[in-house]
């Protein structure tokens, strides 16, 4: 860090209504061309004075107590620069008065910084954040707010005062009060050594006291369905309409793998003509505004072309008539249970049968999947698209065959 330029200079000033030769000795520090003043409390007659070195001038006794109370200040400034240096505080010349006269500056507060940022991540909606991201954040500072109320009885906390033991009561409040799971614990803390960091980096915390606790998360397996599971969702019939409606959108999702979000704001206008002349999903997903580019396989095609007359398609010129997302939720697990299916059924069920029955296990490449999905990175797609066993079946049976083929040439 460069050195800043620092300056300490006594003087005589002039107040109001003062006419007598007595003056007000100032104290003026500078520190990078920005000053500022602090009376001394002290008067000086102005024909004894030396504007030169900022003292008194004369022989007797109380001019050199004068002066020896002057250098005494002036000590008790370099003192306040060192203190502030050394506690790796922001050195400015208010900042030395303030140590010097006793005002304490207001600390950084917990919720206080992350509610800033939240703020600041609101106002690049649509920018540089999804809406789905800045609602995630929400929840984080609601949940640091809650724990902070649980475990020091208090409505906010001093930035300074975070460390391990903030961080690992945390993590267990979130695992048993909250009843997180691992991974779900894990967001959340991630979620908050964002807030941390920006903590470090302007230095309003002397260290990082996430830096000896683990944010490692579980692996966990995905779940699809299997191409049977997909195919009796499919051919059921349903005695009422809802449930209808409600499977045809969740078999949309199979087919587009758009997640809940995406698929009720999906608008006509977002299928347009792809690079092959046919129709294509043009969108970028909610929760990452990342880009979504998809082509439309008949399933998908057939499910919108029966909804394009419904009134919220017809009137509003969206693409389905889906429900809220509890409802949707409510009514797929009736269908999980006509239909004989063990699993909980979910959009992001959906989404990864997109990614793992519908095309990886049928020969679509990883990097298409990814780029349909909307993934950042081929290691995203990796580690959300596991292939099914029956493909790994596949797999070993051509090996298999091509070991009898090389055993009976070898013959």
């Amino acid at each position: 860090m460069l050195e800043k330029s620092f300056g300490v200079l006594f003087f005589l000033k002039q107040t109001k209504n003062q006419n007598d030769d007595l003056r007000f000795i100032y104290l003026k520090i500078t520190v990078d061309g920005k000053s500022v003043e602090l009376s001394t409390k002290r008067k000086c007659e102005q024909n004894k004075w030396n504007s030169q070195t900022g003292r008194a001038t004369g022989n007797k006794e109380a001019t050199k107590e004068l002066n020896l109370y002057l250098d005494t200040m002036a000590q008790m400034v370099f003192h306040a620069k060192r203190t502030l240096l050394d506690s790796d505080k922001t050195f400015s010349a208010q900042a030395i008065k303030d140590q010097m006269t006793g005002v304490t500056e207001k600390p950084k507060m917990i919720l206080e910084i992350f509610q800033h940022h939240n703020d600041q991540m609101k106002a690049l909606e649509g920018i540089d954040f999804a809406l789905g991201t800045i609602g995630r954040y929400e929840i984080s500072k609601q949940h640091t707010r809650d724990f902070i109320k649980w475990m020091y009885k208090t409505d906010d906390k001093p930035i300074k005062e975070l460390d391990y033991e903030f961080i690992s009561q945390y993590a267990f409040w979130l695992k048993t009060v909250r009843k997180c799971n691992h991974n779900s614990t894990m967001k959340y803390l991630a979620n908050f050594k964002k807030i941390v960091l920006i903590c470090v980096k302007n230095r309003w915390l002397p260290g990082d006291p996430f830096a000896n606790f683990k944010l490692t998360k579980k692996t966990v397996e995905k779940i699809a369905l299997t191409e049977a599971e997909l195919k009796r969702v499919i051919e059921k019939k349903f005695d009422t309409e809802r449930l209808s409606l409600v499977r045809d959108i969740f078999v949309f999702s199979c087919y587009t793998g758009l997640a809940y979000a995406d698929v009720k704001n999906l608008m006509r206008s977002d299928i347009k003509d792809g690079v092959d002349g046919k129709e294509w999903i043009f969108i970028n997903r909610q929760k990452t505004n990342s880009a979504s580019h998809l082509p439309l396989l008949g399933p998908a095609k057939k499910i919108l072309a029966f909804y394009k007359d419904y009134s919220r398609c017809a009137d509003s010129g969206y693409a389905l008539p889906i429900l809220t997302n509890q409802k949707m939720n409510a009514y797929l697990k009736e269908i999980a249970d006509l239909c004989k299916i063990g699993t909980e059924l979910t959009f992001h069920i959906a989404r990864h049968t997109f990614a793992t029955t519908v095309t990886l296990n049928n020969g679509v490449s990883m990097e298409s999947v990814s780029k349909m999905l909307g993934h950042s990175s081929i290691r995203q797609t990796q580690h959300y698209a596991k292939l099914q066993n029956y493909k790994v079946s596949q797999d070993m049976q051509l090996l298999e065959n091509a070991l009898t083929l090389k055993s009976d040439i070898d013959m």
